[in-house]
C-alpha cells in the first residue's frame, strides 16, 4: 500500500483491506506497527525471554493465515495479542512439568546509576511476580489495557466478556498489584 507524501497513516483496518488484496507491503506495516507491543505483551504474561521472537512470529503467521475471521470488531493489535496469548498458554500445556534452563550468556551493560538501576530491577522483578499471581483474566486485560492501551470494548470483544466486566477487572487488578507491590 503507498501513500503519498502528506497523506494520512492508513489505518490497521484499511492496512488489513489493502493485504486482503493481496498488497504485501500492507503486512508488512502490520508486523511494523504491532510486532514490538505483542513481544512485550508475550513478555509481560510470562513467555520466557528466549521464545518471545518465535512466539512472535508464529502469532503472526497464524493471524496472517486467518485474516479473514478479523472483523474489527477488537482493534487488530488487541486480535493479535489474543492470538499471542492463546498460543502462549498453549506452549505452556505442551510443556507443562518441564523445566527449560536458557545457557546463552547475558552480559551485564554498564550502568551509570548503578543504584536506581538496582531499584528498578527490584520493582521489575516485584511487578513481574504479582502479575504472575493474578487470576488469569485479570491478567491479560490489565496488560491489554496498560500496556497495549486497549479501550475496554477492544478487550472485551477479544476476551470474551463485557466491557463493564473488563473495567471491573481492571479495577481489580489494580488494586491487588498495589497490595502485592508495596
Amino acid at each position: 500500500m503507498t501513500t503519498s507524501p502528506g497523506a494520512a497513516t492508513p489505518t490497521d483496518q484499511q492496512l488489513v483491506e489493502a493485504y486482503r488484496a493481496g498488497d504485501e507491503a500492507a503486512a508488512a506495516t502490520l508486523v511494523g506497527r504491532h510486532g514490538p507491543a505483542v513481544a512485550r505483551y508475550l513478555s509481560a504474561i510470562g513467555a520466557f525471554p528466549g521464545e518471545v521472537e518465535d512466539l512472535v512470529q508464529e502469532s503472526l503467521f497464524r493471524a496472517f493465515r486467518r485474516i479473514e475471521s478479523w472483523r474489527g470488531e477488537a482493534g487488530f493489535r488487541t486480535w493479535l495479542c489474543t492470538i499471542a496469548g492463546n498460543l502462549l498458554r498453549d506452549e505452556h500445556r505442551k510443556r507443562k512439568g518441564r523445566l527449560v534452563v536458557s545457557i546463552d550468556d547475558h552480559p551485564l551493560a554498564d550502568h551509570a546509576d548503578p543504584e536506581g538501576t538496582l531499584m528498578a530491577g527490584e520493582l521489575e522483578v516485584r511487578l513481574s511476580a504479582a502479575l504472575a499471581r493474578l487470576p488469569r483474566l485479570q491478567r491479560e486485560v490489565f496488560l491489554l489495557r496498560a500496556q497495549q492501551e486497549a479501550e475496554y470494548a477492544d478487550i472485551a470483544a477479544a476476551l470474551g466478556t463485557t466491557a463493564g466486566a473488563a473495567r471491573v477487572h481492571f479495577h481489580h487488578a489494580v488494586k491487588a498489584l498495589k497490595g502485592l507491590i508495596e
